[in-house]
């Protein structure tokens, strides 16, 4: 018979190997995309090569700050004071473990390992990042619908094919049984302690003004670090333009499970800027410098910054 120990171990091998396989799909993927259209990314490449180092520093400043939106977004989601340092810290290490799972599992979980060690119970500790997931979705989505006018022509509807239609309906579908199974009794729970979670944080003004602060600085600097990286490599896009296509990009890469939005992302970019006129090669080099100010350079630092609060027990 199996002791309790021996099946923890066992199940985490087989968590382990399922997000080993899920990477290695993405990988793969990535690999195969980036050999089909290697040409665009090798003059990509070089273009970024050539750019305005200026920009590109600009860019790099407002990747930083990224991580210090994301913590006070964090704290806006949570009433009790959290330690400063730490949770800019853990933002930073989350970031960096959010790409190598898929989903944001990554920094779902640091986050939640640094709530419930500042001594929030799991329930708390996972509304309070499903406050922040759904505002930070709320900000995005209300910074189309603003920038949308400014910029006319530039977002077109696709042409909706029967799969999708298939998909639309198979999920309303699968939403109707949902509603006829127990789960339902639980997700409606689940949905009520939220709402009175982000009830109580609107009630504390500080609070409020965080959580949408946060949300909306974390959204706006990641379209400056790729305004940043348009300008250096010099794109005839208006700033305007760029956030608006960042947002978009970002928002219906949002709903791929790859780790940290990996190869959705950078697609969803890439097909933006040249459906708004940008020649492929400039779109793929501004997609590499964005890539490579929000993810590859801060890769290695933010995990090593993540195996010392794993260390001091701060995870």
């Amino acid at each position: 018979m199996t002791s309790p120990a021996g099946f923890a171990a066992a199940l985490g091998r087989r968590r382990t190997c399922w997000q080993a396989g899920v990477c290695l799909a993405v990988l793969l993927g990535a690999l195969y995309l980036a050999r089909r259209h290697w040409p665009a990314l090798e003059s990509g490449a070089g273009r970024l090569a050539d750019a305005d180092q200026g920009w590109l520093l600009a860019g790099a400043v407002a990747a930083v700050g990224t991580w210090a939106a994301s913590a006070l977004a964090q704290q806006g989601a949570v009433v009790r004071r959290l330690p400063g340092a730490r949770l800019v810290a853990a933002q930073f290490a989350a970031a960096s473990a959010n790409h190598l799972l898929p989903a944001g599992l990554g920094a779902g979980a640091v986050n939640l390992r640094f709530l419930m060690r500042c001594g929030l119970p799991p329930a708390r500790a996972a509304g309070a990042l499903a406050v922040k997931a759904a505002t930070g979705a709320a900000v995005r989505l209300a910074l189309i619908a603003l920038l949308a006018p400014a910029c006319p022509g530039l977002l077109r509807l696709p042409h909706v094919s029967p799969v999708v239609v298939a998909a639309v309906l198979a999920g309303a579908v699968l939403a109707a049984v949902l509603l006829a199974t127990p789960w339902w009794s639980r997700c409606r729970r689940a949905l009520a302690a939220v709402l009175t979670d982000i009830r109580v944080l609107h009630a504390c003004p500080t609070r409020a003004a965080a959580l949408w602060g946060g949300s909306l600085a974390f959204a706006a600097l990641h379209a400056l670090v790729l305004i940043a990286v348009t300008r250096a490599v010099g794109l005839p896009l208006a700033p305007l333009q760029v956030a608006l296509l960042y947002l978009a990009a970002s928002s219906a890469a949002a709903l791929l499970p790859t780790p940290g939005g990996l190869g959705s992302l950078d697609a969803a970019l890439a097909l933006v800027l040249t459906a708004a006129g940008t020649p492929g090669a400039a779109a793929a080099s501004a997609v590499l410098g964005y890539r490579l100010l929000t993810v590859w350079l801060p890769l290695l630092p933010g995990l090593l910054v993540l195996g010392v609060l794993v260390r001091r027990k701060a995870l």
